[in-house]
């Protein structure tokens, strides 16, 4: 199986809402047997004895149970989805439909279901499974407990800043990851010069988004071969079909490790956050600009975002993007990427919520904070571009807010927004 087949599989497992809940089915049923066999073997006290009508009144009830319960918890689904759709952003559900207590819900709700019918098949007027249904009755019991949890869960999950936090996490937790790849000594960042034309083109035989890449296959498959791979797409770009997704540079390669090396790149139909931090970051900008749109007018949602934006980008700013390990004097890289730059970042972060946002006071305002912050905790090579980001918020500034009775106001820096304790800096 190849690299991107893996990929993909465990992609769609992640995010699959049925494979978790039909393991708990067939769990269900598997444990409903053993149930039953210990039931046949071992003779229980008579507190744990039922009536055979008993016994079918509760199992029934179970199934009832876990059967509506289930039905609910995908009502409390479909609700999200129309919430992230009408107000997060519809990007958001990759992160929804992956989320463990959703699936570990359905599936103990699922698994009791099942372990319940697998019983009450078998209560008959001399055999009650006595032992099977008080396993029941404490399955149920923790399914309702782990309902509630998942409840509890999701209606505080409604918020646009919960949300934004779980975003928020995930690309810095992918940020770390990236942060290491990009590292090593083998990658090169810089445009790969040479009069050589390549040995081989790898094309894309479909169109999509590309979402991931094995770099360390690639890396290992170009110094096995003495050769260099050239990726002038990044990932998140969408390509077309027919597309060149690498070049490589070298010996003349067999045409059948075609096949092998287009196995390195997984292409889709949307971005994920896997091998892409900066799409974490496009969907916290997603979620301020509808907040900032006329349908929701609601910017101190849009301050929330920028609470966590500004956290996210402060994690960019102080690391070393160009940091390096040594490569071997006079050996040519394995792989050359396209990464971004800080500037990319900050770019992608701050400029349309400072376009969408520039009709509203705290906004700009809490935008300014956010910039002054940065411009303090970045490294010294990336405070250009905050300067520059701070330049163009005056410049935004000077052509929506004309008269001076507000504009006094909007150039001030304030981390709530507005009401906060406002930071009057140097000219403003």
């Amino acid at each position: 199986m190849s690299w991107d087949v893996k990929f993909r599989v465990r992609e769609y497992v992640r995010g699959s809402l049925w494979v978790l809940p039909l393991i708990g089915a067939v769990l269900g049923g598997i444990f409903g047997s053993g149930a039953l066999a210990v039931d046949e073997r071992v003779d229980l006290p008579g507190y744990f004895s039922y009536s055979p009508s008993t016994a079918t009144s509760v199992l029934a009830a179970i199934v009832g149970a876990t059967a509506a319960l289930s039905g609910f918890v995908i009502t409390v689904t479909v609700l999200v989805v129309q919430m992230a759709t009408g107000t997060f952003s519809a990007r958001y559900m990759r992160l929804w439909y992956r989320d463990r207590m959703l699936k570990a819900t359905l599936a103990v709700l699922v698994g009791t279901m099942t372990f319940a019918l697998w019983l009450l098949r078998r209560v008959e007027s001399d055999f009650v499974p006595n032992a099977g249904v008080t396993a029941a009755g404490i399955l149920v019991t923790a399914a309702l407990l782990l309902f509630l949890l998942f409840f509890d869960r999701f209606i505080h999950r409604l918020r646009p800043v919960a949300v934004t936090k779980l975003v928020a996490d995930a690309g810095r937790k992918t940020f770390d990851e990236m942060l290491a790849v990009r590292s090593a000594a083998d990658i090169s960042h810089e445009p790969y010069e040479t009069d050589e034309e390549p040995a081989l083109l790898v094309r894309s035989r479909r169109a999509g988004s590309i979402q991931a890449f094995d770099t360390r296959g690639l890396v290992k498959w170009a110094r096995a071969h003495e050769s260099v791979i050239v990726l002038p797409h990044a990932v998140g770009d969408f390509v077309p079909e027919g597309s060149v997704l690498m070049r490589v540079y070298g010996r003349a390669p067999d045409k059948a490790v075609e096949r092998q090396l287009r196995g390195a790149v997984v292409l889709g139909d949307e971005r994920t956050i896997e091998q892409d931090p900066a799409f974490a970051l496009r969907i916290m900008v997603d979620i301020a600009l509808m907040a900032l749109s006329p349908a929701v007018n609601a910017p101190t949602t849009a301050v929330q975002v920028i609470d966590h934006l500004g956290e996210t980008l402060r994690q960019i700013g102080t690391a070393n993007l160009e940091a390096k390990t040594a490569p071997v004097e006079g050996v040519p890289p394995a792989l050359v990427v396209r990464v971004r730059r800080w500037e990319d970042f900050l770019s992608l972060g701050v400029t349309e919520i400072r376009e969408y946002g520039a009709v509203s006071i705290q906004v700009l305002r809490r935008l300014r904070a956010m910039l002054d912050e940065l411009r303090e905790s970045v490294l010294p090579e990336h405070r250009h571009a905050v300067v520059a980001e701070l330049g163009r918020l005056d410049a935004t500034i000077e052509q929506r807010w004309p008269y001076p009775f507000d504009a006094d106001l909007v150039r001030v820096a304030d981390g709530q927004g507005i009401g906060g304790p406002a930071r009057h800096g140097p000219g403003r």
